[in-house]
């Protein structure tokens, strides 16, 4: 019996069920939006109006959710689901939950710091700052983590980031604020887990 409830346990464990919450709830709210024309973008996007001027706060999660079109979800949903389940398989669903709207929110703040420094009013959407805080925290996991992640290398990882990175600064109307800022975020949300980690199994 106890067999089968550590086997249970461990299967629950693994098991990237937040992943694919998250995927599902963007992939939902895209349809949403295609059925209702611009209204929800109107009402859930990132824009230094609507956040400091009208104080809706709730825009930094809200843009979060929000695509403007297949390829822009594909891509971040892809890496969402596929990165994020090995990072939630290693952290745990409670920090992984945690990790992806802090990165997230950290993301938005900073594309709002630098909207208002540009005098830039355009508005943002889409959930590749909390997806550039998932590579972040990766990244602190293979430089920090005495765990072995299978084919994440440090070199690898930083390619990775250096590539996402390089396609966002060479492309047209990309947050790159966003992509800086959650993967910051992500990276000292992660070195901060690794660092408390590794002085818990000393202390014992």
């Amino acid at each position: 019996m106890r067999g089968y409830k550590k086997a249970v346990m461990e299967k629950y464990r693994n098991f990237p069920f937040i992943s694919m919450v998250l995927v599902t709830a963007n992939v939902m709210v895209y349809l949403l939006c295609a059925l209702s024309g611009n209204r929800l973008y109107h009402a859930g996007d990132l824009s230094v109006y609507g956040v400091v001027a009208q104080r809706e706060y709730g825009r930094l999660i809200t843009s979060m959710f929000l695509h403007g079109d297949f390829g822009h979800i594909f891509n971040n949903m892809l890496i969402l689901f596929f990165m994020g389940a090995m990072i939630e398989k290693e952290i745990g669903h409670i920090r992984y939950i945690l990790f992806y709207f802090l990165s997230g929110i950290g993301a938005n703040c900073l594309s709002l710091l630098v909207k208002i420094f540009n005098h830039d009013s355009a508005p943002s959407i889409g959930a590749s700052g909390a997806v550039f805080g998932l590579d972040g925290v990766l990244l602190s996991l293979v430089l920090f983590s005495k765990h072995t992640i299978p084919r994440a290398t440090p070199a690898r990882v930083g390619f990775m980031i250096f590539y996402s990175l390089y396609s966002g600064l060479t492309g047209q109307n990309i947050d790159n604020a966003a992509h800086i800022g959650g993967l910051l975020v992500g990276f000292l949300a992660g070195t901060v887990m690794c660092i408390a980690g590794r002085r818990k199994r000393n202390q014992r």
